[in-house]
């Protein structure tokens, strides 16, 4: 056992001394690796060290500095800018290149020099610049101001151009930056919209073509190149597209100015409170669904959107009481476009479509009859709906149906088309759908119009004076258009044309005809049935036309007015409304006033279209010489003395501005007013002059000159 023992011990020994000598090769191995790496690297950078530093060096980004791109232009249809994005610049400071720049010298040192410029120059705390620049002495960028003009840092520039202050003002770049301006500040505000923080537009145009009018930052990238020399890389930035609106910025100047006219006109005149709760005007042409003006009676300032009491939308105590939440909201409501966004029973401006669809059914003609007796009773032990004149129109025609509004005679077309009919052309004319005009909110009302569910007996009957279900402006405006042009329903459109940045057209947007709605002798009999609305004379039974208000003097146009009792009806509150076009034959214009509870002294006079009206002549009267529609009737008789008293109020005008330019002109005898100058001179007169060769003396006043024409003779 023993020597079976030792012979084990004497293998396990020799294992272990061959395991030994196995780890002392591989160690000596690792050692003699490790020593020849050294060797080689050691080689390397004695050969080749520089080159391999200069390539590690030059692939390090020493700064990079952001280029933005400029936000494109919003233009109005005649290249008047609405919108643009004005260069500004932001102050930056590198305290890192700064205190490579120190020196304990005071003769060359460029901390002290570059500090005291920017506090000189800025007004800024030469303090706190300290403490930043010692807190960030690492950093390359810290910015100190932003947006300011290139008058404001011009006198920093010159510091810094100059030869001697120029050389000890290190540190300090500015960097490129656009801030969006409104040239016209509340012009058209909901139309255009505004732009927050990042080029993000907020509703609007700014909104719905955001991604069209932003472009693509560049960068300007300095490194060290293989020579370790600074280089720099720049790629430049793509500036974003301008587009080219619908909108004359003329026609929404006319509209606003009336729009406001009408509220100081109108705010507290016949019982405390505002001249109406909204009032939306929408203008377009009704050839190829443009919209040439679009205002409603709440605006706000375009350059300072936010805030409620410079805008005029609250009062300071108003907004001290309110919550964030409740801000937001009121915001939200400032912002919103009534002429798009808010849903309202249209009354009888909705009434030449149902007798267009009736037409063009062949249900009636132009030589319909009915008979008014004030009301009609549709179901059997329900209250009598009743006409806007209880004591009835008598019998009228189907041009007397729209000339004189007759709830009645609509009620009983209304029956003639019936249920199936009228949902058809409920869709035809694209109520209950969105026009999808380009604009953003626009109100989606398709669960306020009735369906094969909902429209019965009762229903159809109001709906077809226009009561019971809601429209949007557009909506009416896009609808009636298609009536009057000849038949052709065209999407409302805000912008015609987009441009690159060079100016040059990158897309032009045509007109885009959705579908024809009516033939074109339905339209015309529809033109003439609505210039009588305005020009007609009254019938035999003393019913006068409805919209004689509106007319134009010497001008052929063509109108509906409307009146809409609001729900809860008990309240007897009213939104009226006027829808008119010129010129008569060849439409070319739309324009659509809808006044929501005007201010009026009962009921029965607000139900009254004549506020509507109101505005609507105001601003036809000034838009059609514009827009060379030009006046090609006589003037109605009973227009005449309306006529007469402007003719007189304008040479009284001329008279009174002549008489003041005369009393302007009127100067002492023997003065001059000076072109150049516009200083009054007093000449010389003959005895002065006869004085001063008599006697040598130089009257006050010309000594100069005189002396100036002395020196002229001696050289000549």
């Amino acid at each position: 056992m023993s020597r079976g023992k030792e012979k084990r011990k004497k293998r396990q020994a020799l294992l272990t001394n061959r395991m030994k000598r196995k780890l002392a090769l591989l160690f000596s191995i690792i050692v003699l690796a490790l020593i020849a790496v050294n060797v080689r690297l050691a080689y390397i950078n004695k050969t080749n060290g520089e080159k391999f530093t200069k390539k590690v060096l030059a692939q390090q980004d020493t700064n990079s500095t952001l280029l933005p791109y400029r936000r494109g232009d919003i233009l109005d249809r005649n290249g008047t800018i609405l919108a643009t994005s004005e260069k500004v610049y932001n102050l930056i400071l590198d305290p890192k290149v700064l205190s490579q720049n120190a020196d304990e010298d005071p003769e060359k040192d460029c901390v002290e020099p570059t500090l005291q410029a920017l506090a000189q120059c800025f007004e800024l705390d030469a303090a706190e610049l300290r403490a930043t620049y010692n807190e960030k002495i690492d950093s390359s960028y810290v910015p100190l101001l932003k947006q300011l003009t290139k008058e404001e840092i011009s006198e920093f520039q010159a510091l810094q151009e100059d030869d001697e202050t120029g050389s000890r003002i290190k540190g300090v770049w500015f960097e490129d930056s656009y801030i969006r301006r409104y040239p016209y500040n509340s012009l058209a505000c909901h139309v255009l919209g505004y732009t927050v923080s990042g080029n993000q537009g907020q509703t609007g145009l700014e909104q719905e073509y955001s991604d069209i009018l932003n472009g693509t930052d560049g960068r300007s990238y300095k490194y060290l190149n293989e020579d370790l020399e600074q280089s720099t890389t720049v790629r430049q930035p793509t500036d974003g597209h301008t587009i080219v609106s619908t909108i004359d910025a003329t026609l929404q100047e006319i509209v606003e100015k009336y729009i406001d006219k009408f509220i100081a006109d109108y705010t507290n005149k016949n019982i405390e409170g505002p001249a109406a709760e909204n009032i939306g005007v929408i203008m377009m042409n009704p050839q190829n669904g443009e919209v040439l003006a679009m205002a409603s009676n709440v605006d706000y300032d375009l350059n300072n959107p936010h805030d409620l009491v410079e805008n005029g939308y609250l009062t300071q105590e108003q907004e001290d009481a309110m919550t964030e939440e409740e801000l937001l909201d009121a915001r939200n409501q400032m912002w919103r476009n009534f002429c798009i966004s808010d849903g309202y029973e249209p009354g009888s401006t909705y009434k030449p479509m149902v007798v267009a669809a009736a037409l063009e059914l062949g249900l009636v003609s132009d030589s319909s009859t009915f008979l008014c007796d004030g009301g009609q009773t549709v179901v059997e032990g329900q209250p009598r709906i009743k006409c806007a004149k209880r004591t009835g129109h008598g019998i009228i025609s189907l041009e007397g149906s729209l000339m004189f509004s007759c709830n009645d005679a609509l009620m009983q077309i209304g029956a003639d088309l019936g249920y199936e009919n009228y949902l058809k052309y409920q869709e035809i004319f694209n109520f209950g759908l969105k026009t999808n005009i380009d604009l953003p909110g626009e109100a989606n009302n398709a669960f306020t119009v009735f369906n094969e569910d909902t429209l019965g007996v009762t229903e159809l009957a109001t709906s077809s004076f226009g009561q019971g279900f809601n429209v949007t402006m557009i909506q009416l405006a896009s609808a009636f258009s298609s009536v009057i042009n000849g038949g052709y329903y065209y999407q409302p459109h805000m912008v015609k044309k987009i441009l690159d940045a060079d100016g040059g057209t990158v897309e032009t947007i045509n007109a885009t005809l959705i579908r024809q709605t009516v033939s074109e002798k339905t339209s015309a009999l529809i033109r003439q049935y609505l210039y009588h609305t305005m020009y007609g004379e009254a019938d035999a039974n003393g019913n006068n036309a409805t919209g004689r208000n509106a007319r134009v003097a010497g001008y052929a146009m063509g109108g509906k007015t409307g009146t809409a009792q609001k729900i809860p009806r008990s309240e007897r509150k009213y939104l009226v409304s006027f829808i008119g076009f010129a010129p008569v034959d060849n439409p070319q214009v739309v324009c659509y006033v809808v006044v929501d509870e005007p201010n009026a002294a009962d009921a029965t006079s607000q139900a009254s279209s004549s506020f509507a009206q109101e505005i609507f002549k105001n601003i036809m009267k000034e838009a059609m010489p514009y827009l060379n529609i030009y006046a090609t009737e006589e003037i109605p008789a009973d227009m005449q003395d309306e006529v007469d008293a402007e003719n007189a109020a304008k040479e009284e005008e001329a008279t009174e501005e002549g008489t003041s330019e005369e009393q302007e002109e009127e100067l002492p005898e023997g003065t001059l007013v000076d072109p150049n100058t516009g200083e009054t001179v007093t000449m010389p007169t003959e005895e002065e002059v006869a004085q001063e060769e008599d006697t040598g003396e130089i009257p006050s006043g010309i000594e100069n000159s005189i002396l100036d024409n002395a020196d002229e003779n001696v050289q000549e």
